[in-house]
C-alpha cells in the first residue's frame, strides 16, 4: 500500500495491486451465467479485498478482465465504500454493470480526502475510465502575457505553462479572443510584439509603427520611461482598473489641447476609442464579477451541457461549452463536481467559481481547489445581484447549446437508422467504422480508421495503420473479383492487400483484446471506401478471423466518372450496386463519412511522408552521433554526397577513424 505521506503526484506511479484473491474463481463461461452470475462474481472479487483494507482515505480502481479502467473513485473511509459494491442488490442498475466487469482493484491511501479528491481528478483524467464523468477537452486556454525580461516589454499570446517572466492575463476562451484583445490592446498602448531578436536589429521604424500599433522603442522613438508608463497602463487596464486609465488619458488630452499640441491630442484621443471598442465587446464592469469563472450546467435527455465564462478584472474574456461524457442516470451535483475537479485539474482556478447549482460534496470540493491554487478559492452559488444576473446568462447559454447538440444528435441517429435501413441492420449502428488506404505507388501506405456514431465523429477513437510491407507484395487479385469498374493495380501498390491487411490486423486485435465484446469498441457498421476488390479483401480477412457472419460490412465505390453524387453502395452477396438519388440525405452522410475517412488516411500518409524524407540516413549508422553527423555533413556537403565517398575520402573528415569510415562506407555499400 502506498504510504500516507505520499503526495498525489507521487501516488501516481506507485499503485499497489492487491494479494491474490485464491479464493475467487474467474473461471467458467459468462455466457453460460448470464448477468446474475457475473454480477456475483463480480461483487466476490470486491469482497477478496475487504479484509485487507482499513480505515484509511484513499483513491480506489476497479478494472476489467481485460485492464481497461472501469472507474476511480475517492473515500473518506477506503474500508466502507468499498463494502458498498460488495452488496450490488443495493446498488443502482449502472453500479451494477460496473461491478459485474470488474475483474481486480488497486488501491491507494492518503493522508486526507483532500488529497484524495486531487488524485482522484488526476487519475480521471489519465486513465478516462468510462463509468466516470469524463471531461474530454484538455485544450490549454491561452494567456497575454507582457513580459517582464527586457527594459521594452513585448506584448504577446502566451499558451502553456506561465514559466516566462512577466504578467499573466486570462485565460481567454479562444485564440481569436486573445488575438482580438492583443490588436485592440496594441492601439491603445502601443507596446510592440516583435521578438528580441528583431528589436535588437531594427534601424528603422517597422510597418507596426507606421500603422500607428506600436511606439518603436527599437529606433528610440520613445523613452524607456515613457515606455514603462505605457506598460503600467495597460497592466492597470488588464487588471480591471480601465476607468482609472481612461480618466488619465483624458486628462492628458484635455492639457495637450489646451496646450495646442493637438498632435498629442488626437493621439491620446485615438488611444481612448480603442479602448472604449475593447470595453464594448467584453461586457465590461458586471457588477459583482471580478476575477471568476462562471459555471453554468444544463441537464435534458440524458446529456449535460456546461458553460464557462471567463471574467477577468470585471472583463468577459469569452466562454466555452463542454458536454461531459456521463451516465444518463447521474445527478447533476454529481456530474458538475466531476468536472469542476477535472477542469481545474492542469490550470489554476481563480479566486471565485460561480456556478448555478451546488456541486456534490461541496464544502471538499472548495478545500481541494484552495489546495490547488495556494489561495482560498470561494465557491458559491448566486443567488441575486450581478452575479446572479452573470450565472443566468451562462444557464441560458448552455440551454441553447444544449438544444443545438440534441437537435445534431437527432438528425444523426435518424441519418444512421437510414443507413441501418440501407445496409440491412437489425437497429441504428451506435458505432460505424470507415476506412481509407492512402499511398504513392505503395509507399509510406497508410490504413485509417474513423469512427462514428450519434454524437457524430469520436476522434478519440480514430487509428492509423503502418502497412507492414506485406500487403503491397501480393500478385494476383481477391479471389471473386471480377468487375472490371474495380481493376487490380499488380505495381506499385495492392490496394486490396492493403486493405485486408488493416481489416485483419484490427479485427485480431479486437479478438485478443475484447472476445466478450463488452467494451463497445466492436463496430456495428464496416464501411470501406472503395469498390468490390476492396469488400472482397475484408471479407476474406474477417472470414480467416472467424468474424464473416458477425461483422456487418459494405463499400462505397466512386460514381462511373469518379462524379461526386454517383457513389455507388455495394453488399456483400449483391450481383448490382446500389445508386442512391442524387439529394438523398444518406448518400449526403456516407460522402461525409467517406470524406473524413480520406481526409485522415491521407494526412496521416503526409505526415509519415515528411517525417522520412527529412530523416537523414547518417542517423541509420551505429556510431555516428551528433558531432561526426555534422562534420561529415560539412565536409561532403549531403548525405548523398557521404554515401559516395570512398574510405580514404571519408578518412579525411575530422573524428572519423579508419574502423568508423569502413562501418559507413558498408552502410551505403553493403556488398562492396
Amino acid at each position: 500500500m502506498a504510504g500516507k505521506n505520499q503526495t498525489p503526484t507521487d501516488a501516481l506511479d506507485s499503485i499497489p495491486a492487491m494479494p491474490d484473491r485464491d479464493s475467487v474463481s474467474m473461471d467458467g463461461d459468462d455466457a453460460a451465467g448470464g448477468s446474475e452470475r457475473r454480477l456475483t462474481r463480480g461483487a466476490a472479487v470486491v469482497k477478496s479485498y475487504l479484509g485487507h483494507l482499513g480505515s484509511d482515505p484513499g483513491v480506489y480502481r476497479m478494472i476489467s478482465a481485460d485492464g481497461e479502467p472501469l472507474y476511480v473513485g475517492k473515500a473518506h473511509n477506503l474500508k466502507r465504500r468499498v463494502t458498498t459494491y460488495s452488496r450490488p442488490e443495493r446498488l443502482p442498475i449502472r453500479l451494477q454493470r460496473m461491478v459485474a466487469e470488474t475483474a481486480t482493484m488497486e488501491f491507494v491511501t492518503c493522508a486526507n480526502e483532500v488529497e484524495a479528491l486531487l488524485l482522484e481528478n488526476n487519475l480521471i483524467k489519465r486513465l478516462m475510465p468510462r463509468y466516470n464523468v469524463l471531461l474530454r477537452d484538455d485544450k490549454t486556454f491561452p494567456d497575454i502575457l507582457i513580459r517582464g525580461d527586457h527594459p521594452y516589454p513585448q506584448i504577446v499570446k502566451h499558451r502553456g505553462a506561465r514559466d516566462v517572466k512577466g504578467d499573466y492575463f486570462g485565460p481567454f476562451a479562444s485564440a481569436g479572443s486573445v488575438n482580438r484583445t492583443l490588436n485592440v490592446l496594441q492601439r491603445a498602448f502601443l507596446l510592440r510584439n516583435c521578438s528580441d531578436g528583431v528589436f535588437r536589429g531594427r534601424s528603422r521604424p517597422c510597418l507596426q509603427y507606421q500603422i500607428k500599433r506600436c511606439s518603436a522603442p527599437c529606433v528610440g522613438y520613445i523613452s524607456e520611461t515613457d515606455y514603462a508608463a505605457t506598460v503600467e497602463q495597460a497592466k492597470a487596464f488588464l487588471s480591471g482598473r480601465s476607468q482609472e486609465v481612461k480618466d488619465a488619458l483624458a486628462t492628458g488630452m484635455q492639457k495637450a489641447s489646451e496646450s495646442l499640441d493637438f498632435e498629442q491630442a488626437a493621439k491620446l484621443r485615438d488611444r481612448l476609442r480603442a479602448m472604449a471598442q475593447v470595453q464594448s465587446s467584453q461586457d465590461i464592469n458586471i457588477e459583482g464579477v471580478g476575477d471568476a469563472d462562471v459555471v453554468a450546467l444544463e441537464q435534458r435527455g440524458g446529456q449535460s451541457c456546461i458553460q464557462v465564462f471567463f471574467y477577468r478584472g470585471g472583463r468577459n474574456n469569452g466562454n466555452r461549452a463542454y458536454f461531459p461524457s456521463h451516465d444518463k442516470q447521474m445527478e447533476a451535483g454529481t456530474v458538475l463536481a466531476g468536472f469542476l475537479g477535472q477542469f481545474y485539474e492542469n490550470r489554476p482556478p481563480p479566486k471565485d467559481v460561480i456556478v448555478n447549482l451546488a456541486p456534490a460534496q461541496m464544502d471538499l470540493l472548495v478545500e481541494a481547489l484552495s489546495v490547488k491554487a495556494g489561495r482560498r478559492v470561494a465557491l458559491a452559488v448566486p443567488q441575486r445581484g450581478g452575479r446572479r444576473k452573470a450565472v443566468e446568462h451562462a444557464a441560458e447559454n448552455a440551454r441553447e447549446a444544449l438544444d443545438r447538440r440534441l437537435a445534431e444528435s437527432s438528425s444523426q441517429r435518424r441519418l444512421l437508422a437510414s443507413l441501418a435501413e440501407l445496409a440491412g441492420l437489425d437497429a441504428p449502428p451506435e458505432r460505424v467504422e470507415v476506412y481509407d488506404n492512402s499511398h504513392i505507388s505503395g509507399r509510406q501506405a497508410i490504413g485509417g480508421m474513423i469512427v462514428a456514431g450519434p454524437e457524430g465523429f469520436t476522434k478519440g477513437q480514430y487509428r492509423k495503420f503502418n502497412i507492414r510491407g506485406e500487403a503491397t507484395t501480393a500478385a494476383s487479385a481477391p479471389v471473386g473479383l471480377s468487375d472490371a469498374a474495380a481493376p487490380y493495380v499488380p505495381s506499385g501498390g495492392d490496394d486490396y492487400a492493403m486493405t485486408r491487411e488493416v481489416i485483419q490486423r484490427r479485427f485480431a486485435r479486437a479478438l485478443k483484446e475484447d472476445p466478450e465484446r463488452t467494451s463497445g469498441v466492436w463496430p456495428d457498421l464496416v464501411i470501406l471506401d472503395g469498390g468490390k476488390g476492396q469488400l472482397s479483401a475484408a471479407l476474406e480477412a474477417l472470414e480467416e478471423l472467424g468474424l464473416a457472419d458477425e461483422v456487418p460490412v459494405m463499400a462505397v465505390a466512386k460514381g462511373p466518372e469518379r462524379e461526386a453524387g454517383r457513389e455507388r453502395v455495394i453488399l456483400p452477396g449483391t450481383e448490382e450496386p446500389i445508386l442512391l438519388p442524387p439529394r438523398d440525405p444518406v448518400l449526403y452522410f456516407i460522402q461525409r463519412l467517406r470524406d473524413e475517412a480520406h481526409r485522415f488516411a491521407i494526412g496521416s500518409h503526409r505526415k509519415r511522408r515528411a517525417k522520412e524524407q527529412a530523416a537523414n540516413p547518417l542517423d541509420e549508422i551505429p556510431g555516428i552521433g551528433a558531432k561526426r553527423k555534422k562534420a561529415l555533413m560539412l565536409y561532403f556537403g549531403s548525405a548523398k554526397g557521404v554515401s559516395r565517398a570512398s574510405i580514404a575520402d571519408l578518412e579525411k573528415v575530422d573524428g572519423i577513424s579508419n574502423a568508423v569510415a569502413r562501418k559507413i562506407f558498408g552502410h551505403f555499400h553493403p556488398t562492396g
